[in-house]
Formats: structure tokens, sequence, C-alpha cells
């Protein structure tokens, strides 16, 4: 083996040392360095087996590193894309149900510098950038309307 030629089992955990990666993220980044006589899923069962692949992590990370600038959808997605098990998905995010409001609020201050729309046009383009974050439509409407007062239509604070 030359010096720059890594063992599939050196690449995963130099990957792995980046950040956490499902076994479905490392299947796709080492299938094109296998070489005759290696098997791919015997190095990722081991690394399994050994608990440095570990599913629960990959979805507490996405969610520390995103969802402070995602929504529930959006968070959805990624975890879905990194192949992890629907179940894992929906009890990470069952986790975030009391905080889209708050922080689609905060995400909202920040792009919009807690200016509210005054226009039909500006309306829909703030709407439009929290949706294509993955907030809900009704979160969406409420941040909106209410502006930076912290009180949406229904009387409830963002703050609660």
């Amino acid at each position: 083996m030359g010096f720059t030629t890594l063992s599939l089992k050196g690449r995963a955990l130099r990957l792995l040392a980046q950040r956490e990666h499902s076994r479905s993220e490392l299947q796709t980044k080492l299938a094109r360095h296998v070489q005759e006589g290696e098997d791919l899923s015997a190095v990722l069962d081991d690394l399994q087996a050994k608990d440095f692949i570990n599913a629960g992590r990959v979805a507490d990370s996405v969610v520390n590193r995103r969802a402070s600038r995602l929504g529930h959808q959006r968070l959805a997605q990624e975890l879905r894309s990194k192949g992890l098990d629907e179940e894992l998905v929906r009890a990470t995010l069952s986790q975030l149900a009391g905080t889209e409001l708050v922080r689609a609020q905060t995400v909202w201050r920040q792009r919009f510098s807690g200016r509210p729309a005054t226009t039909p046009q500006e309306t829909a383009r703030q709407m439009r950038f929290l949706a294509a974050r993955g907030f809900a439509g009704d979160i969406v409407r409420r941040v909106v309307r209410a502006g930076d007062d912290g009180v949406d239509d229904s009387g409830e604070s963002f703050s609660g």
C-alpha cells in the first residue's frame, strides 16, 4: 500500500473524525474506493459494532448544527437524506416540537431585522423565506403577521 492509499477503514475513520456520518453516507462516500477483495459492508459492520457509527449521534448532530436555522420539515428532510430510519427521525423531531414557533421568530428577526412587511409583496417574500427553511405554513403565517411585537393574531406571545 502506498503512502497516499488509505484502507476503507482508514477512510471511514477519517470521515468520522470530521463529523458524525450515518452508515448510508459512509456507504455512498466509500463505494468508489473499494478495491478488489475488500468488503465495504464488513468494514461498516465492524465500525457500527464498535459504536463509531451511531444513528442517534448523527441525528443529534444534525439537530445541534441546524435546528436554530431550520424548521421541522427541512430537518426531517435532512435526517431522512442521511438514511436514518423513520422512527428515529420522528423521535428526534418530537423533541423540537415546542420550539418551532420561537425558532421561526428568531430566524425571521435575524433575516429581516425585525421589520414587519409593509406590502403584500414583502409579506409573500418573508413567508417564502421561512417556508424554504422548512417551517410549517401556520407557523410562517403567525410569525410574519406578528412582526416584531412578539404577539401573533391569537394574542399568544412568542416568548412563552
